[in-house]
C-alpha cells in the first residue's frame, strides 16, 4: 500500500529528529519520564522533584479559560445524609451524625471534548462532588469508572495529549477514535484495564441519571482514636444503571447535542430528583497485601465479590443551577480538599493530583482566590492570615496578618486535634529517593480479563463493536495492529473478533491471561431499572380520540413516565390533551420506549420509519390492534421480543421488564 502524504510527513519528521534526547525546558537532559520521585517504592512522591513540577505545571496551563479535561459538563445542587453513624471508621462529622444533612454540588462531564462538544460521546465521564460539611470541603473527585488509564501522574499530560484532538488537525472532536490514542493504548499497557471499561457499554451511559460514581483512588478513613482504615468510594445510582447503543448515541449527537445535560435539568425541574447511594469498600490497614492486586495501584479495582461494598448513605439532586457560567464553569474542585476523618494513601496518581489541582485552578480562575467565589465558598467561616492577589473578594481588618503575634492575641490561632484540627495520619514513611514502581503494579491484564469474563454476552458483543469502531477509525495500519497485539494479551476471543473488523492480523501466539475469575457486580444487568423516569413516544396515526389519549396520558403519570404525543402536525385535541410533538421535532432515538396508535387507515412512513428504528436499538414497541394490522415495514417483526400488540395502556407497564430486548434479531 502506497504511503500517503500524513505518513510521509511523519517519516520525514522521524528521521530529521532522530536521536534527540528529551531535556527539561533548561535544557537538563532527563533520565526518567514515567515515574514520579518518591521516598522508596510505595512511599510518597516528593516535592522536590522538579522535572515532574515542571511538566504538570506546563500542562495544567495549556488551557485558558476552558478546562484542560472535563470541560463539558453539567451538574447541579443537592443535599446527602448518612444512614448509620460511621464513627467506627472515621471521625468525619458528615459521616457519622445520621441527622445531618450535608448541602453538595455534583458536576458530571466527559474528560476529552470541548465545551461544545456533544453530550453522547463515548468516553469516560467525570462524577465529581463537593459537600459543604461544617468542618469544611470535602471534594470526592472521581469517574464513572473505577480504574484509571495510567499509575502515574507524571504520564497524564501524555495520556490527555494522546487522547485530545491530533494537534495537526484539531480532530477528532470528543472521541478517542484516532491514531494518538490507540498508538498510547499499544505502547502503554497500563491501559488495558480502563480501555475495555471505556469500549463496553459504560463508555455511552444512556443519562447523567443512570451512570455509577467511583473515586477511582484508595484513600484513607481515620476514626478519632487514629486508627486508620483503606477505603474505596462508590455512588450506586437509585433510578439503574443504563447505556446508549452505539448507533444511537451517533445519531444523538446529531439530533440533540445537549442530551444528557437537558434529561438532567428537566427531571430536576418537575421533581424526579436524581439519586446515589454511597457506598464504601473498607479493608484495614494489616490487609494491604493480602490480594493479588496492588490496593495503592489507580487501574486495579476491588472486586466486589471480595470486598463488598457498604451502602452509607444517599445522595439527591434536588436544585437546578441559577447560572451555569457562575456555579458549573467556576466550581472548582480538588482531590486534597478533605476534612478531619479523612486522609490519603500513597496512590501515586493521587498524589500527582494532589499538586496538579490548585495549579490548574490558579491558571483557570485567575488566581489563588478561587475559593473566594461564591460555588466554591465553605459554609464554615473562613479566617486564615492569607491576604491580597488577584480577585481578593474580602476585605480584612486589623493590624497583623502572620502567625504568631501578640498584637491581635495571636489570632487566627490553630486548632488541636481535639478541638477538630485536620491532622495528618502519622504514617511511618522511609526509604531511598528513587524513580521506581512496586512490581506488584506490572499485572496490566488480570482485571481487564476478570471485566470481560464478568460481561454478559450482549454486553461483550457491544464491547467488541466498539473497539472494533474505534480501532477501524486509525488511519495507520501498524496502530492497528500493534492496538490488536494488546488485546491479544487480554482476551483472544476479542482479539480475533477486532482484528477481523478492523483488517489486522491476529498473533500467531495466543497471549491471553488464563483465568475464568469473574465479579458478578460488574456487569450493568445488577441494577434493576425502576419504571419512573424513561420516556415514551407515542405515535398518533390518523384520527386518534382525545379520550383515548388522556387514558395513556393518566397511565403514564401513574408510573411516573415522560411522555410526547407525536404526530404530523402539533395540535390541541381537547383542553388539556395536545399533539405537542411532530417528526420534525422528535425521533426515536430521544425515547426509551413506543406506543403506536392508529385507526386502521394505514400507517404513514414517518411512523413506520420511527418504528423501525426503535425496533433496531431493541427497545420496547407497543402496537394497537389497528396499527398492527397496518403495519407494512418489514423490519418490524410483530413475533420478535419486545413487541406487544394491545390497546391496553397498562401494557407499558409490562414492556418495560426489560429496557432493551437485546434477544432480538
Amino acid at each position: 500500500m502506497a504511503k500517503n502524504k500524513k505518513q510521509e510527513q511523519l517519516d520525514q519528521f522521524r528521521k530529521s529528529h532522530e536521536g534527540e534526547p528529551m531535556t527539561t525546558n533548561n535544557g537538563t537532559k532527563v533520565s526518567e519520564d514515567e515515574l514520579t520521585l518518591t521516598a522508596g517504592e510505595r512511599g510518597p512522591s516528593l516535592l522536590e522533584d522538579f522535572h515532574f513540577r515542571e511538566k504538570i505545571m506546563h500542562f495544567d496551563h495549556e488551557r485558558i479559560p476552558e478546562r484542560v479535561v472535563h470541560a463539558r459538563g453539567f451538574g447541579a445542587h443537592g443535599e446527602f445524609q448518612v444512614y448509620e453513624d460511621l464513627s467506627e471508621y472515621t471521625s468525619a462529622d458528615f459521616l457519622t451524625n445520621p441527622d445531618k444533612v450535608t448541602p453538595v454540588f455534583v458536576r458530571i462531564s466527559t474528560v476529552q471534548g470541548s465545551k461544545g462538544s456533544p453530550d453522547t460521546v463515548r468516553d469516560v465521564r467525570g462524577f465529581a462532588t463537593k459537600f459543604y460539611t461544617d468542618e469544611g470541603i470535602f471534594d470526592l473527585v472521581g469517574n464513572d469508572i473505577p480504574v484509571f488509564f495510567i499509575q502515574d501522574a507524571i504520564k497524564f499530560p501524555d495520556l490527555i495529549h494522546a487522547v485530545k484532538p491530533e494537534p495537526d488537525t484539531e480532530t477528532p472532536q470528543g472521541g478517542t477514535a484516532h491514531d494518538t490514542f490507540w498508538d498510547f493504548f499499544a505502547e502503554n499497557p497500563e491501559t488495558s484495564h480502563t480501555a475495555v471499561w471505556a469500549m463496553s457499554d459504560r463508555g455511552i451511559p444512556k443519562n447523567i441519571r443512570q451512570i455509577e460514581g467511583f473515586g477511582v483512588h484508595t484513600y484513607r478513613l481515620v476514626n478519632a482514636q487514629g486508627e486508620a482504615f483503606f477505603v474505596k468510594f462508590h455512588w450506586r445510582p437509585v433510578h439503574g444503571l443504563e447505556s446508549l447503543v452505539w448507533d444511537e448515541a451517533q445519531i444523538l449527537q446529531g439530533k440533540d447535542i445537549d442530551f444528557h445535560r437537558k434529561d438532567l435539568h428537566e427531571s430536576i425541574e418537575k421533581g424526579d430528583y436524581p439519586a446515589w447511594e454511597l457506598g464504601l469498600q473498607i479493608l484495614r490497614e494489616d490487609q494491604e497485601f493480602d490480594f493479588d492486586f496492588d490496593l495503592l495501584d489507580p487501574t486495579k479495582i476491588w472486586p466486589e465479590d471480595e470486598v463488598p461494598v457498604k451502602v452509607v448513605g444517599k445522595m439527591t439532586l434536588n436544585r437546578n443551577v441559577d447560572n451555569v457560567f457562575d456555579e458549573i464553569e467556576q466550581v472548582a474542585f480538588h482531590p486534597g480538599h478533605v476534612v478531619p476523618g479523612i486522609d490519603f494513601s500513597n496512590d501515586p496518581l493521587l498524589q500527582g493530583r494532589l499538586f496538579s489541582y490548585t495549579d490548574t485552578q490558579i491558571s483557570r480562575l485567575g488566581g489563588p482566590n478561587f475559593n473566594q467565589i461564591p460555588i466554591n465558598r465553605p459554609v464554615n467561616k473562613v479566617r486564615n492570615n492569607q491576604r491580597d492577589a488577584m480577585h481578593q473578594m474580602n476585605i480584612h481588618e486589623g493590624q497583623t496578618s502572620y502567625h504568631k503575634n501578640a498584637l491581635e492575641g495571636n489570632c487566627p490561632f490553630t486548632s488541636s486535634k481535639a478541638e477538630g484540627g485536620y491532622v495528618h495520619y502519622p504514617e511511618k514513611v522511609e526509604g531511598h529517593k528513587i524513580r521506581k514502581r512496586s512490581d506488584s503494579f506490572k499485572d496490566y491484564y488480570s482485571q481487564a480479563k476478570l471485566y470481560l469474563n464478568s460481561l454478559t454476552k450482549p454486553e461483550f458483543a457491544h464491547t467488541v463493536d466498539g473497539f472494533s469502531f474505534e480501532i477501524g477509525k486509525c488511519k495507520s495500519m501498524d496502530v492497528r495492529q500493534r492496538a490488536v497485539n494488546q488485546l491479544n494479551k487480554i482476551d483472544r476471543e476479542l482479539a480475533e473478533r477486532v482484528a477481523d473488523n478492523v483488517g489486522v492480523q491476529v498473533p500467531e501466539e495466543n497471549e491471553e491471561v488464563k483465568s475464568d475469575k469473574k465479579d458478578s457486580q460488574l456487569t450493568m444487568e445488577k441494577y434493576d431499572r425502576p419504571l419512573p423516569g424513561h420516556s415514551v413516544a407515542v405515535l398518533v396515526n390518523g384520527d386518534i380520540d382525545a379520550e383515548t389519549l388522556k387514558n395513556y396520558a393518566k397511565t403514564f403519570a401513574e408510573h411516573g413516565l415522560n411522555y410526547a404525543f407525536v404526530g404530523k402536525q402539533q395540535k390541541d385535541l381537547s383542553d388539556d390533551i395536545s399533539i405537542n410533538e411532530t417528526y420534525d421535532t422528535a425521533h426515536a432515538t430521544l425515547f426509551d420506549s413506543l406506543v403506536i396508535l392508529s385507526d386502521g387507515n394505514g400507517l404513514i412512513p414517518d411512523a413506520e420509519e420511527f418504528a423501525a428504528l426503535s425496533y433496531k436499538h431493541k427497545k420496547p414497541i407497543i402496537f394497537n390492534e389497528a396499527a398492527s394490522k397496518d403495519l407494512q415495514d418489514g423490519k418490524v417483526k410483530l413475533d420478535a421480543p419486545g413487541i406487544f400488540v394491545s390497546d391496553d395502556p397498562q401494557t407499558i407497564v409490562k414492556a418495560f421488564d426489560q429496557v432493551r430486548y437485546w434477544d432480538r434479531a
